[in-house]
């Protein structure tokens, strides 16, 4: 029985090591350095593409089907991919979906983005667990012909995201408003209608969708850049402040960031961080953070709430931690990670301040946690009846 010949190989992925992984290339040609991670959320490419905390890294995806669904506008979670790269088993087939709008090679391409299929992704992900996130050099050549010294050399030359502070990059140009809510069937998003609560988000790379949780929680919200200075947050007269997720080392953006949470902190108004600002939080209130050896990317990650005892479903997307050895007196651990016993959470004693390392807008994942933007809210609404 004769057999197709193997097609000539048109990406490459090479990682710092020398190990080198061929495949199809699908989306821009050209090559990306970054740091390499995996993903193992069934669903929510694009949100993950389009997630700014992925500034920096390429993504492997550990479940199969990446593409069958399409791409649609509605779901960014920013404006362009923000992820470097991305690395695939399966070439993605034909979309299937009423609410695709484009194919998603084509949607990668228009962006700049470069992608590896035929991948044993398996494999790769098994290394990234033992080894931790290696940096890598991905490039698409139709032509099928690549310098893989130049390649592992590249890989190499990565400086890596300790030390770096990404949410600059990321970030806002200048302050705006928000105020449509959470997708709902069979309008989609709406605007919403009651705004109780006067918010101010820091946004040191935030996703769209959590600010729609916010907006749906009753947050009359505006956002300011991550730079923004505690004179000009309060100039604004927050009811809370919400810090909000992002990519790169912690320790980096802390280093103005972290000066104007400590100023917010002396005002005694609700505050309320996810992921970075959980971090950025953590280290203005004197705790530590560290990097972890591949971090936890995914939607079915089980996070212990602490004091009722709960376990949630959660989503996750970092990469470094907060050290709860280092949490000082007065600030509890609320939440920790039943995968590998890492700190998920915190909160200040006797003050309506608290943050978590999870997701809990569900994009892409599952919605146990959805409960947090509601606890703001309720600790706003406390905090002005007092």
């Amino acid at each position: 029985m004769a057999h197709p010949a193997p097609k000539t190989p048109t990406a490459c992925l090479a990682l710092a090591d020398g190990t080198l992984f061929y495949g199809q290339g699908f989306g821009a040609i050209g090559a990306r350095v970054a740091e390499l991670c995996f993903n193992t959320a069934m669903t929510g490419y694009q949100e993950i593409m389009t997630d700014p905390s992925y500034a920096g890294q390429i993504v492997t995806f550990t479940f199969p089907h990446i593409g069958n669904t399409g791409v649609t506008p509605e779901d960014d979670e920013t404006a362009n991919p923000v992820a470097e790269g991305m690395v695939v088993k399966w070439m993605p087939t034909a979309s299937s979906n009423w609410r695709a709008t484009q194919q998603l090679s084509d949607w990668l391409a228009a962006r700049g983005r470069v992608a590896i299929g035929g991948i044993d992704t398996r494999r790769l992900t098994r290394a990234i667990r033992l080894q931790g996130a290696p940096h890598a050099a991905l490039a698409h050549n139709p032509d099928g012909i690549f310098d893989t010294n130049a390649l592992v050399s590249a890989a190499r030359g990565f400086a890596g995201l300790e030390g770096l502070d990404l949410a600059k990059d990321v970030t806002c140009a200048q302050s705006y408003r928000w105020n449509e809510m959470r997708w709902a069937w069979p309008d989609g998003y709406v605007q919403q209608t009651e705004a109780p609560y006067k918010v101010v988000a820091v946004d040191y790379g935030a996703k769209r969708n959590i600010l729609r949780c916010l907006a749906s929680a009753g947050c009359d919200v505006t956002v300011l850049p991550a730079t923004a200075t505690a004179e000009e947050v309060l100039a604004h007269n927050p009811q809370g402040v919400f810090l909000s997720n992002g990519p790169g080392d912690p320790a980096a953006t802390g280093a103005y960031a972290v000066p104007m949470i400590q100023d917010i902190l002396k005002q005694d108004i609700p505050i309320f961080g996810i992921c970075l600002g959980h971090q950025m939080l953590a280290l203005a209130l004197g705790a530590q953070t560290i990097k972890m050896n591949h971090g936890h990317h995914g939607a079915n990650h089980p996070v212990k709430e602490i004091a009722t005892g709960k376990v949630e479903i959660t989503s996750m997307n970092h990469g470094f931690a907060v050290d709860a050895d280092t949490l000082p007196t007065g600030v509890e651990q609320s939440h920790m990670s039943l995968f590998d016993g890492s700190n998920c959470g915190l909160k200040v004693t006797g003050k309506p301040v608290f943050s978590v390392q999870h997701h809990p807008e569900a994009s892409p994942g599952p919605q146990d946690s959805f409960y947090l933007f509601e606890r703001f809210a309720k600790y706003m609404q406390e905090h002005a009846a007092a």
